[in-house]
């Protein structure tokens, strides 16, 4: 499911829901994963509150604790916007190279430890998808990133 909290010109749910689905299959993930579409100030409480971060990124991983579901995605979308300017890419193109960037966290790929193979997956899996460059390439190029390349936050058991 995706929850457009914070809407983009030429951006449908229905869209990012479609590719949502296919991202999840290229990554091999069982289970259904949540994509929420917000505001920084909404991921920078996040990544407070999750990674003792008090800052905004681009996208958050947050693998399920339940053993049912896949986890769940936090998106900027004033971030993905303003990298999707600088990159000359389209604000839906930017969201679904986040969303897979996301959903490779939730698969259990970790870019900052496992020496390039999230990079080699992300890689073969945008082309497949039809993805323009991918948030590890970028950094490799020497482009600025706005935000972290996205991260992988834990998720604190919930209580019933």
């Amino acid at each position: 499911m995706v929850i457009l909290r914070k809407k983009l010109a030429g951006i449908s749910r229905r869209a990012l829901e479609h590719f949502a689905r296919r991202a999840r299959r290229a990554a091999g993930l069982k289970g259904e994963v949540n994509v929420l579409v917000t505001g920084s100030a909404e991921i920078r409480r996040l990544n407070r509150r999750f990674r003792k971060k008090d800052e905004p990124t681009d996208v958050l991983s947050f693998p399920a604790a339940d053993g049912i579901s896949a986890g769940d995605i936090a998106i900027s979308s004033e971030i993905g916007a303003v990298n999707a300017r600088r990159l000359g890419l389209s604000p839906a193109e930017e969201l679904k190279i986040l969303i897979l960037h996301g959903m490779l966290h939730l698969a259990g790929y970790d870019h900052e430890r496992d020496q390039g193979a999230m990079a080699r997956q992300e890689q073969r899996l945008r082309r497949a998808l039809g993805l323009p460059s991918s948030l590890i390439e970028r950094s490799r190029d020497g482009t600025p990133p706005t935000a972290d390349g996205g991260v992988r936050a834990r998720r604190r058991r919930r209580r019933t």
